[in-house]
């Protein structure tokens, strides 16, 4: 009895750890955790009923959903340090609206496996980010943001990008600002930011074009299932100030160079899987 019991619970206690694990990163880095939740969630998922063909659909959508609440609560813990760029957010979220409803149409339209695929290639460029040498606020190329059709192309392709990734589209946003000239802190307060703009529509996206879909998870909302993200989001708006204390006390370049290595790792059997 004691041991069947420990088997049902063992999915959500996973679920638990992912959202400890993203919500340290997401403060951290300023990213949204997806890197974190997406391939926990492949592996979960199955143990909750969800079919292989759904596996990566309802990854990537429950991912986005746990996005909204710990960008909220990163934001949050970054603004009071008074560390997030009001006018830079202003500026891009019309069009990473735009972009993240445009790559929820393309997930949509492709199979389980090609998520994977996609999510595999775009883990291993990201992970370059993060294993580079040079620290990203020393590769400025430009005193001032992007604004005009840059802007807009930046914008729109981050917001596309993340919602096929089923991220918070924080490592861009750093990257992005650090070579404008904005601080390192700053920068990863104001990528809290940006991937809530981005999760919610997202969220709502996969929610709506995964109605009716057969091979669901139970408790599901279209592509995002409920139980999966509270279990996730209930540890990582916890984490999420502990990840932010962590990148303004320290220095964070081993932990990036950690972090690297294992979206190496992940990008890798992402790929193999599909």
């Amino acid at each position: 009895m004691l041991a069947q019991l420990a088997i049902s619970l063992l999915p959500y206690l996973a679920l638990l750890a992912a959202g400890l694990g993203a919500g340290f990163a997401g403060g951290l880095f300023g990213i949204g955790g997806g890197f974190v939740v997406v391939p926990a969630l492949t592996l979960i998922l199955p143990m909750l009923g969800t079919s292989p063909q759904q596996v990566m659909h309802v990854a990537i959508g429950t991912s986005l959903a746990t996005i909204i609440f710990t960008s909220l609560r990163s934001v949050q813990s970054h603004a009071r340090r008074g560390a997030v760029d009001v006018p830079f957010i202003r500026g891009w979220a019309p069009w990473l609206v735009v972009g993240t409803i445009l790559g929820t149409l393309i997930a949509d339209r492709v199979s389980s496996s090609t998520l994977a695929l996609i999510f595999g290639i775009g883990v291993l460029v990201f992970a370059a980010y993060f294993l580079l040498p040079i620290r990203p606020e020393r590769q400025q190329i430009s005193d001032t943001m992007p604004t005009g059709a840059t802007r807009i192309g930046l914008a729109g392709f981050l917001g596309l990008i993340s919602a096929l990734l089923g991220i918070g589209g924080g490592t861009i946003t750093t990257l992005t600002m650090t070579s404008c000239g904005a601080p390192i802190h700053r920068a990863i307060g104001t990528a809290s930011g940006v991937g809530a703009i981005i999760a919610l529509p997202a969220a709502i996206g996969f929610a709506i074009t995964g109605f009716g879909e057969a091979g669901l998870p139970r408790l599901s909302i279209g592509y995002i299932s409920m139980p999966a993200a509270i279990a996730i989001i209930a540890t990582a708006v916890i984490a999420a100030p502990l990840g932010v204390a962590a990148a303004h006390r320290l220095s964070p370049a081993l932990l990036r160079r950690v972090f690297g290595s294992y979206l190496v790792v992940v990008g890798i059997t992402m790929i193999t899987k599909a």
